[in-house]
């Protein structure tokens, strides 16, 4: 029988790699839930921005870490919104662009960064009330007590129609460039991309983002307790 959680708190780890459609189900159950919704891979690509932004070369680690250190990270956790703000500076858009996507493999892969969001990540969950987090390793890191841990996965195929049709890219690019993420994410050292023992796999490659949103509230469902 699965765990049973406390209806006025829990927290939902979501994890999986890109084009999986983790954020948007994530982002749709939070506000599903009348949740907090935290997007890990935004505060690494805002870190990334900002190394970008200072001129530092995404492999050098030392002052990536020294960025990572000394910027104002912001990120919001209202599912309804995507507030992302390095020094003041919002910077929603930024981060999703083809610069930060490809240096953001390099730059998350550095252990101080990931114990310096590891931090903020824990902070924010330990705050009151309901939480959906994603990310590639909330299940595994960031919350391994989380009351319902979910791994979504879809075809290579899928995952490149999905973001390529986000992106208005060639989708054979984005395939090279999903593989090539997954690779890096998959083989660092520290917290890599990796499926907890006891998270539900879901297969999302023939699934729409409704049904896949109406499974995860089903199997909370299920937890729940007055």
């Amino acid at each position: 029988m699965a765990d049973m959680v406390r209806a006025g708190r829990c927290v939902v780890a979501v994890d999986g790699p890109s084009g999986s459609g983790k954020s948007t189900v994530s982002r749709r159950l939070a506000g599903l839930l009348g949740a907090r919704y935290l997007d890990t891979g935004a505060m690494y690509r805002a870190i990334t921005w900002a190394v970008l932004r200072a001129g530092v070369d995404p492999t050098d680690i030392e002052a990536v870490v020294k960025v990572a250190r000394e910027i104002d990270l912001e990120v919001g956790v209202d599912p309804e919104t995507s507030r992302v703000a390095v020094d003041g500076t919002r910077v929603d858009q930024e981060i999703r662009g083809p610069e930060v996507t490809a240096a953001v493999s390099a730059v998350s892969a550095v252990p101080e960064v990931r114990r310096l969001m590891l931090e903020m990540q824990r902070e924010s969950i330990a705050a009151a009330g309901r939480i959906v987090v994603e990310g590639r390793d909330i299940g595994t890191v960031v919350a391994p007590d989380a009351d319902l841990k979910v791994f979504l996965t879809a075809s290579a195929d899928a995952r490149a129609q999905r973001r390529s049709a986000e992106q208005a890219a060639d989708v054979a690019m984005t395939a090279a460039d999903l593989a090539r993420r997954d690779r890096l994410d998959s083989t660092r050292a520290t917290s890599p991309l990796q499926q907890a023992p006891d998270a539900v796999v879901l297969d999302t490659t023939e699934l729409g983002i409704d049904e896949v949103v109406a499974r995860l509230r089903g199997m909370l469902d299920e937890r729940v307790v007055a």
